[in-house]
């Protein structure tokens, strides 16, 4: 029996070979599959999926940063605060002393404090003057003087320098001495007058001891016309000429001569040191009075007050909170600011009982607490106190238990080295360390999780575009199929209309 195939009509293998080759198509573009935005897709889900570990190392990170930068503030204010303890326990700068005298063009004067109050009567003859030496003028500072070897003495320094045909003038001459390795004392330099050019030597030492002595040898003896020997008993006309002897200072203190190589003068009075400036008028002294330095006591507690203040207010800012905003300072409830606040008050609000006179306690001296948690100061009572008695008010603040000795230690505890705001410091330091350490490993997982997303939504992709490929290729054969059925259906009918079927019997 033969079997009759439809017009139209796909062979079997003719349909899986146009299959076979329709699904070896490969997708080479995200989302042309399934029609998804792949891209976003993934790193929506990358990003909902680290974003409780984002936001909690975002929200550490920043409390750590602002921790951080909250104990620099307090760092800073503490160590301006120690900066002012340093006059203060120390009785020496805290009790200082003033010299003031009453003609200031005649000297200066300035005291330490074992200088004893008093006035002194102080008359000044002569200053300390340095030698001076002068050539005689010669016709500019190029003119020739002569070879040889200078020797200048300064008191027991000596030095010797050769002039040879290199720097045998005037100016040469200036040079030579002036660069000497083992110059005793002196400085050459050059005037120029109507009359000439002439070297002059001036030393740099006054003092009666610092005379300056020149001699030479050798050469072609031109350099005898620089030369002085202030013991000689004849003068030559070609030599130095001495326009200023080396002098000591010569002044009186209440009537007693006294004599000294410098204009500075620190060992006549204990503790006071005079720079005399002038000579007095003939019989006319001057006094110097010798005080104590209230004024500079008051400015260096007043200094420690307001640094006081400075802190506190840092400390309140730090730690505060403002209950209508709802806003608290980075270190509220901080135990090492508690702590910190609690011993500071302790200290300055202490009575100091190795003091069996005079003022034992802050507020004796006019410095008090404030209901706001500061410091305000009685100007008056401090001024009076230290009129009254300023080693009084010294032994309070200074020495080994005075209020700003004790401070100062315990300052230290946290400001030293390796003390409690380094290891705060570091702390903090190394938890925002780790903090970095694991954003860095959570964007190390998160960008294997994308890529795995990726690969399994590009699987997915291609595996869709398969399929709607394998639909299209089906629906086009259905179509095709049906189309063919119907046409051979016709012309069948027509066949059999008009003649026999051949069944094959």
């Amino acid at each position: 029996m033969s079997s009759i195939a439809p017009t139209g009509s796909t062979p079997a293998s003719s349909t899986a070979g146009t299959a076979a080759s329709t699904g070896s198509v490969v997708v080479s573009s995200q989302g042309i599959g399934s029609g998804l935005d792949i891209a976003s897709i993934v790193s929506s889900l990358t990003t909902a999926q680290a974003a409780p570990e984002t936001n909690a190392l975002n929200r550490s990170k920043a409390a750590l940063t602002q921790q951080i930068s909250a104990f620099h503030v307090f760092n800073t204010a503490l160590a301006t605060f120690q900066a002012t303890l340093a006059t203060l326990r120390n009785a020496g700068k805290l009790a200082g002393r003033t010299a003031t005298l009453a003609d200031t063009t005649i000297a200066t004067a300035t005291a330490t404090s074992s200088a004893v109050p008093g006035q002194y009567s102080i008359q000044v003859q002569n200053l300390a003057t340095a030698a001076s030496l002068s050539s005689q003028p010669v016709a500019s500072p190029a003119s020739t003087v002569g070879t040889g070897t200078l020797k200048i003495s300064v008191g027991n320094a000596t030095s010797s320098i050769t002039i040879d045909g290199t720097d045998n003038s005037l100016q040469g001459i200036a040079a030579a001495i002036n660069s000497a390795s083992d110059n005793p004392g002196v400085s050459a330099s050059i005037i120029t007058t109507t009359a000439g050019a002439r070297l002059v030597l001036t030393g740099t030492q006054t003092g009666a001891l610092n005379s300056i002595t020149v001699s030479q040898s050798g050469g072609d003896g031109g350099l005898a016309a620089l030369t002085y020997d202030p013991k000689a008993t004849g003068v030559s006309t070609t030599a130095f000429d001495q326009t200023q002897p080396a002098a000591d200072a010569n002044f009186s203190i209440n009537g007693y001569p006294a004599t000294s190589a410098t204009n500075q003068v620190s060992t006549a009075v204990t503790g006071v040191t005079f720079n005399l400036l002038k000579a007095t008028a003939l019989g006319v002294p001057t006094t110097l009075t010798v005080g104590d330095d209230t004024a500079g006591a008051q400015t260096s507690i007043g200094t420690f007050v307001t640094a006081l203040n400075g802190l506190l207010t840092s400390i309140q800012s730090l730690t505060s909170y403002d209950p209508s905003t709802q806003t608290a300072g980075p270190l509220l409830g901080n135990a090492t600011l508690q702590g910190f606040k609690t011993q500071l008050s302790k200290i300055l609000g202490q009575v100091n009982s190795s003091i069996s006179s005079g003022p034992n306690t802050l507020s004796a001296i006019g410095i008090s607490a404030n209901p706001s948690g500061t410091y305000s100061t009685d100007a008056n009572k401090l001024g009076n106190s230290l009129t009254a008695g300023l080693d009084s008010v010294t032994k309070l603040l200074s020495g080994p238990s005075g209020i700003a000795t004790q401070l100062n230690t315990f300052v230290n505890q946290y400001m030293q080295a390796g003390g409690l705001l380094d290891t705060i410091s570091n702390g903090l330091q190394t938890s925002l360390n780790r903090n970095a350490a694991q954003m860095t490993a959570l964007t190390a997982r998160m960008s294997v999780y994308s890529a795995t997303l990726t690969a399994e939504y590009n699987a997915m992709d291609t595996a869709v575009a398969l399929l709607k490929q394998t639909q299209t290729f089906l629906t086009q054969e259905f179509s095709s199929g049906a189309t063919g059925a119907f046409g051979s259906s016709t012309s069948s009918s027509t066949g059999l209309g008009s003649g026999t079927v051949n069944t094959g019997r």
